[in-house]
Formats: structure tokens, C-alpha cells, sequence
């Protein structure tokens, strides 16, 4: 399976939601194991895969968490913001990744892909902060209008992962020699391409 497509099927499961009994059927931590092994296996010139692995990681112990109906229940009984709280590490990931892929397909010469993956990103941190005019300036009448965006432009991603999931600059080297950071293990600088060899 290609890294991104790894990934996209990883965010199938954490948007799909299948009640049984009070518990998602389509447990979120699976999805996020899923993503995490598409986001470990892109090429090494896509920049911040470590920010990416530890928020991937965060948000999957988040949703292990509230994964049990109790834990939910008790978080929007307390207080919907904290809600919107535990939602945030899989949003900031979502931004953080199409930022970090528009970096690299930038570079590579497919332009019409940043742009997209940049206005994904922007969709992404308006939605991230959306809630904080809903629980924050009292506007309640938008929480619905930011749960259904938020789920919108979470499809927008997963169908530009799938659709970039064949380009090159997505794809891991076929010859591991070609990438001597994936070879040695090394990392490359923050940001930054691995080292020639």
C-alpha cells in the first residue's frame, strides 16, 4: 500500500463511526495505527514527519481513550469545549500534513497539488479554531455549522491523499540505496532533503 493511501484509509476510520452499543465498531486507534505506518513509510524530503508522528501518536491515544462511551458521556456533560479539546491533536495533524506535503510537492513541480493541499491546510486551522467563537463568544447556533465543516474538509483530505497517492514525490524511493537516511536510519536535518550520498 502507498504511504498516503495508508494514511487515507487510517482517516476513513477515524471519520466513519458505527455505533454498537455505545462503542465505534470502527475503533479510531486502528485508524491512527494506519496512519502512523503510511507517515513513517513517506520519502524523507517530506518535512516534519517527526511533529507528524508524535501528533499522529497523541491523537491515537486520545481516541483510545475516549473510545469507551463513559469517557465521552462525561467529557460533554462537563463541558462540550473539552470535546472540541480532544478533537484538536487530530486536527492540528490533519493542517500539519498538508502543510508539510504542499512543502514537498511544491518543490517537485506539481503546483496545482500545494495549492490544494495549502487550502486544505487553511480549511483545517479555521476549523480548528471555530469552536472557540462557538463555547467562547457563546455563539452556539454554529456548533452544528463547525461539526459538519470539520467533517467536510476532512473528506476534502482523505480524497486529496488518495488522489496524490500515486505521485512521485509521495512515493518512497523503489531502491532503498537512493535514500541513505532510510538505509543508515539516519534523519535528515528538520526540514530538509537527506544528505547526497
Amino acid at each position: 500500500m502507498k504511504p498516503l493511501q495508508s494514511v487515507a484509509m487510517g482517516l476513513v476510520i477515524v471519520v466513519l463511526v458505527a455505533r454498537f452499543h455505545g462503542y465505534d465498531a470502527l475503533p479510531d486507534p486502528v485508524g491512527w495505527l494506519l496512519v502512523l505506518l503510511g507517515v513513517r513509510s513517506l520519502p524523507r524530503a517530506v518535512p516534519h514527519r517527526d511533529g507528524l508522528l508524535g501528533l499522529g501518536a497523541l491523537a491515537g491515544v486520545v481516541s483510545a481513550v475516549v473510545w469507551f462511551p463513559s469517557v465521552t458521556d462525561a467529557l460533554y456533560d462537563a463541558d462540550a469545549s473539552l470535546g472540541w479539546a480532544a478533537n484538536l491533536p487530530e486536527v492540528l495533524f490533519a493542517a500539519l500534513l498538508c502543510h508539510a506535503l504542499a512543502a514537498t510537492a511544491g518543490p517537485a513541480g506539481d503546483l496545482k497539488a500545494a495549492r490544494w493541499l495549502r487550502l486544505t491546510r487553511t480549511a483545517l486551522l479555521v476549523v480548528a479554531l471555530l469552536p472557540v467563537l462557538v463555547f467562547g463568544a457563546g455563539l452556539t447556533s454554529f456548533e452544528l455549522t463547525s461539526y459538519v465543516a470539520a467533517g467536510l474538509v476532512l473528506v476534502l483530505l482523505i480524497c486529496l491523499l488518495f488522489a496524490y497517492a500515486g505521485r512521485p514525490w509521495a512515493m518512497p524511493p523503489a531502491d532503498p540505496a537512493e535514500d541513505p537516511a532510510r538505509a543508515t536510519g539516519a534523519a535528515p536535518p528538520e526540514g530538509g532533503t537527506a544528505p547526497e550520498a
